[in-house]
Formats: C-alpha cells, sequence, structure tokens
C-alpha cells in the first residue's frame, strides 16, 4: 500500500495536535457514559415499577375495594331485589370509571344489570345494544368460578369502540329463591390509558403494556411485539404469574439499540415495559463528543497548515522524481528529472533517475533486435554473465523468402528497397506474434521463427498459410508489383543457446530441423507453403494438407516427403 510523505507529515500532526486531546476526551466519554447508563437504568426501573404501582393501586383501592362495599351491601339477605337493584345504581353513581354492575342468577340467563348512562350513551350512539355488549354471560362467570379468579378481571377491548374494560366477578352468600348470586362489573380502564400517556417518561422514551401474547394492549390498534428482544423474555413471566423485574440493554428487530426495564402489576396480566433508546440515553455523550471533534478538527487544521507548508518544500522534487518513474514505467524513456538543485540525498536522487532513463532506453531499443527467446536466457541465466553453450528442444521452425527480391532491388531505389521489405516483415511479424511464434532473426529478405510448446505444429503452419494470405493481398499480381513468397515449415530437434566468442555470442538455432526448413523454403514456388511429414502428421482440420511427390534436398540422400499447405476453404475463419 502506498503511503505518501504529505501523508505521513498529516499523521504526524494528528498526533501531536489531536492525540492527547482525543485520548482525554475518550476518557470522558467513557466515565459520562458508565454514569449516564446507571442513571438510566435507574430511570427506567423506576418507571416501569411506578406505574405497576400505580395499576395496583387503582385496581384495588379505586375499583376492587369500593365493589367489595358494595358486594357486601347488596349480599344483605334483609334487602329485596328492588332494594339492590337501588344499590348497585347509588354504588355505580359513585365510581365513574364502573361501566355497568350486575346480578346473575344460577341457572337464569337474564341477569339484573345496571349500566352507566353516559357510556350507554355512547354505545347506543353508534348502533351498538349497551345490554347486549356490557352484560356477562353465565359461562364466563362458570369459568372464572372454575379457575377461581374472583376479583381478577379479564381484560377485553369492545371492537365498536376500542375502549378497553376489565370484567371480574365476586360471589355472593344471598340468594334468590334458592339460587346463588354473583355480582359482576366491568370497569373502562381509559383511567389507566391516561396515565401511560400522560407520563412524564413517555415524552422522551416509549412505555408499553403487553399481555401474555406479546400483544400491546390499551393502545386503540393493539400490535403483536413479541419478536422485540425484551418482549420475549416478559412474555413467559406474565404466563407464569413471576413478578421479578428486570433491565436489560438489546436491539429491535429493525437494529436500533435499546435500554429497556419491565415490571408486573400484581392484579393485572401485563407487564409494564419502559423503553429508550441509546441515542437518546447518551445525547449529552453524543454532544460531548461532537466537542471533542470540532476542537479536535481546529487542532488538527492548524497542525495540516504547518504541515503543509513544511512539505511542500520536502516532497515537490520528490514528486517530480516520481512523475518521471511512472513515465519511465509507462515506456516513455524520453523524460528526466528537471529543476531539482538541492545537494543532497533527493538531488542526487534525481540524478541516478535521469541515467537510469537513459540506459532503459538504449536497452529497450537493443531488445528490438534481439528475440524473446534471447531474453528469457538473459533473464534465466545462472550468475551475472551469460554462459556459452545450448539445450536440446522439440520446435518448429518456420522460413520465409521472398520471390524475385533480387531483381527487384535492382530496379528501384535503395529507399524503396528498404521501405517495402520493411512492411512485409511488418505484416509477418504480427502474424507470426498472433500464433505464438518467435522470430529468431531476419537476414535479408529471409524471416526465420520459432514455434514452441503446445500445438506449436498446428500454429507453424497456420501461420505460414495466414502470412501467404496476408502477403499476396498485398504483394500479388493483383498489387502491381508481385514479390511472391515461398514458406518452409519442418518438426524436430534442435540445439537452442548461445553460442560465440566470450565477449560476442548469438543466442540462436541449430540443427538438422533447422536445415530442412531452410530447404524447404528455398524448394517452396511462389505463394507456396511447404511441410515436412512430422510436422503434417500433428496439424489438425482448419488448414488443407496435399501430399506432394518426394524432393531430392541438398545434404540429404533420400528424397523428402513434402507436403502443400492451404487454406481450407470449410474451416478459413480459423486461421485468423
Amino acid at each position: 500500500m502506498r503511503f505518501p510523505l504529505p501523508l505521513k507529515f498529516f499523521l504526524f500532526a494528528t498526533l501531536i495536535a489531536v492525540g492527547p486531546l482525543a485520548l482525554v476526551g475518550n476518557n470522558l466519554v467513557r466515565i459520562a457514559r458508565d454514569e449516564l447508563k446507571s442513571a438510566v437504568n435507574e430511570d427506567l426501573t423506576g418507571v416501569a415499577g411506578q406505574l405497576r404501582g400505580e395499576f395496583d393501586s387503582l385496581y384495588q383501592g379505586r375499583w376492587l375495594a369500593p365493589l367489595m362495599v358494595i358486594r357486601s351491601g347488596v349480599d344483605n339477605p334483609d334487602l329485596d331485589v328492588s332494594l339492590k337493584v337501588a344499590l348497585l345504581t347509588e354504588g355505580m353513581a359513585q365510581l365513574p370509571d364502573v361501566v355497568a354492575l350486575q346480578l346473575s342468577v344460577e341457572g337464569s340467563d337474564i341477569p339484573v344489570l345496571v349500566t352507566s348512562e353516559d357510556f350507554g350513551a355512547q354505545l347506543a350512539e353508534i348502533g351498538v345494544d349497551p345490554v347486549e355488549t356490557l352484560s356477562i354471560g353465565n359461562t364466563l362467570i362458570a369459568n372464572i368460578e372454575a379457575t377461581g379468579q374472583f376479583g381478577r378481571p379479564l381484560i377485553s377491548q369492545l371492537p365498536d369502540t376500542g375502549d378497553w374494560l376489565a370484567t371480574l366477578a365476586l360471589p355472593m352468600d344471598s340468594t334468590i329463591a334458592g339460587r346463588r348470586l354473583t355480582m359482576g362489573a366491568r370497569i373502562n380502564l381509559s383511567t389507566l390509558q391516561r396515565r401511560v400517556l400522560r407520563h412524564p417518561f413517555a415524552a422522551r422514551g416509549e412505555i408499553t403494556i403487553v399481555d401474555h401474547a406479546g400483544r400491546a394492549v390499551l393502545v386503540d390498534a393493539p400490535e403483536l411485539i413479541a419478536d422485540r428482544t425484551i418482549v420475549a423474555s416478559a412474555m413467559p413471566l406474565i404466563v407464569a404469574g413471576a413478578r421479578a423485574d428486570a433491565l436489560e440493554a438489546y436491539a429491535r428487530p429493525d437494529g436500533t439499540a435499546m435500554l429497556g426495564a419491565y415490571a408486573f402489576p400484581e392484579w393485572f396480566p401485563f407487564a409494564v415495559i419502559a423503553e429508550l433508546s441509546e441515542e437518546t440515553a447518551y445525547a449529552v455523550v453524543t454532544q460531548m463528543m461532537q466537542r471533542v471533534l470540532i476542537v479536535g478538527g481546529l487542532g488538527f487544521a492548524a497542525a495540516s497548515v504547518g504541515a503543509l507548508i513544511f512539505s511542500r518544500q520536502l516532497t515537490r522534487p520528490i514528486l517530480k522524481i516520481g512523475r518521471v518513474a511512472d513515465a519511465v514505467g509507462e515506456g516513455d524513456y524520453s523524460q528526466r528529472v528537471e529543476g531539482v538543485k538541492s545537494r543532497d540525498e533527493i538531488g542526487d536522487l534525481a540524478g541516478r533517475i535521469n541515467v537510469m532513463a537513459g540506459q532503459l532506453g538504449e536497452r529497450l531499443e537493443l531488445m528490438k533486435f534481439v528475440s524473446r527467446e534471447t531474453m528469457s536466457a538473459i533473464q534465466n541465466r545462472e550468475g551475472d554473465r551469460m554462459r556459452r553453450g545450448g539445450e536440446r528442444r522439440e520446435v518448429t521452425m518456420l522460413f520465409t523468402d521472398i520471390r524475385g527480391y533480387t531483381a527487384f532491388s535492382e530496379t528501384v531505389a535503395p529507399e524503396e528497397v528498404i521501405d517495402v521489405l520493411n512492411r512485409y516483415f511488418e505484416i509477418q511479424s504480427s502474424i507470426v506474434e498472433r500464433h505464438g511464434g518467435d522470430i529468431d532473426k531476419f537476414v535479408g529478405d529471409e524471416l526465420m521463427a520459432m514455434f514452441v510448446g503446445e500445438d506449436k505444429e498446428d500454429r507453424a503452419v497456420r501461420c505460414g498459410v495466414e502470412i501467404k494470405e496476408a502477403l499476396a493481398a498485398s504483394f500479388g499480381a493483383d498489387s502491381g508489383r508481385e514479390l511472391a513468397v515461398g514458406i518452409g515449415i519442418a518438426s524436430g530437434a534442435v540445439v537452442l543457446g548461445a553460442m560465440g566468442a566470450r565477449e560476442r555470442m548469438d543466442f540462436t538455432v541449430l540443427g538438422s530441423t533447422v536445415n530442412l526448413a531452410a530447404r524447404l523454403c528455398a524448394q517452396a514456388g511462389p505463394w507456396q507453403v511447404l511441410v515436412d511429414r512430422e510436422t503434417c502428421d500433428l496439424v489438425d482440420e482448419g488448414v488443407e494438407l496435399s501430399e506432394l511427390r518426394p524432393v531430392t534436398l541438398k545434404g540429404y540422400a533420400d528424397p523428402i516427403p513434402v507436403f502443400l499447405a492451404k487454406a481450407d476453404t470449410k474451416h478459413a475463419g480459423q486461421l485468423l
């Protein structure tokens, strides 16, 4: 990873100007956060516990105790039915939250029901029968009696109005016509709703009342929130009737970090949950961090200005050297470092870069005069110097030669000969390169190329056929000046290595395979590509090979099998 010098100065300035401040600020923030967390935890548990106490106090002191008094009065055996009803009516008038009182007679489906005039009128306005809605059925009373839940409220929401009602039943000792009586009551829980909504904590946090199913209650639109961690923790405790308050930190499904506490009212199957987001809880810490960052930013800005002024004088020549190095790396060896006159290590480096660029340019030009195999041998040499010698390799050799070159060179100016020859070799070189061949050398109007590796025979023949086709298009009879080409290709073992004197070597290839390819090239007529048998046997489809009569070549006692290669019209596209 590149780590420029100006950045180092910036980092140094940061450490000097911001480091101590950041260290002190981090300690202060951590201490403040711990203190705030303790205070928030205490606040959350206090809110949940307070509402738990208010719920129990309201139910037991404001509703249950007066209802027990009314039940005792109505339970007097000396009172007839009319007096009992009058007592119920008078008692309900003193309890504004109670919207219905009734006496249920065992075995009778018609209870004695007294309803709140105001609440009944509200129901009637929306087309709901108050008697049918507020009466407590015998089945429900029987279930309460069977579970021993006398005096315990059952909570439900009226679907038509959205009001939350508590239903409870109290057994009586007196009877009517020998049948047991049960007093039932419907209590409007709007007072509890107001206590929750108007609690001061609701302005900065959330207070939620949930039931055993993880549903938010005492709200207009109940919502299932069991996927919240704190609700999931409280649900089994509601079911079990446990009353262990708890405090925990957690994340909501949307990722919001929260702090929360819950408490359980004694008389309601609810959990009171108080929640506060960490963002709100630690708002003071956030403000403190912002101020620390502002002060640190100002210090960093001042230090950065100083670092820039100091580093500019130092880094400017280095940047110049870097730009020249980049240009040299991209192949532009004409670039030089200019304007660096400092007599120090940077000045020495600039001079060395200039010398290196000049030497690389010279080396690049020299590379154009040697083959890839030569460069590879130099790069992979053992020691500091090239050693003479060779190694045996399996290769395919390709020779090309211009037919009519001598006559052509005698009839035109030398400059034109060179221009034509360069275009001739330019076309061939690009084709050899495309087929993975390596040009060993140019000798007059002759090109010598070598193919090594997988499919070398196939690539060499395709290359020869494509060279013939390309040169025929550029220098054929239709061009106005025909310079035909003859091509010879042979495969086999050669000796490849550095040969010559200690101070003047040539990295080349020798052997009978080279001689055979050269002889085939000399034997080839205009626009012919001649291939030996060993090469022919390994050529795939895409090139059409036809056997010619064996030819007698110089240096060979027996006639040599020869094959003529040309483009297969059915697979001509494969040559490209």
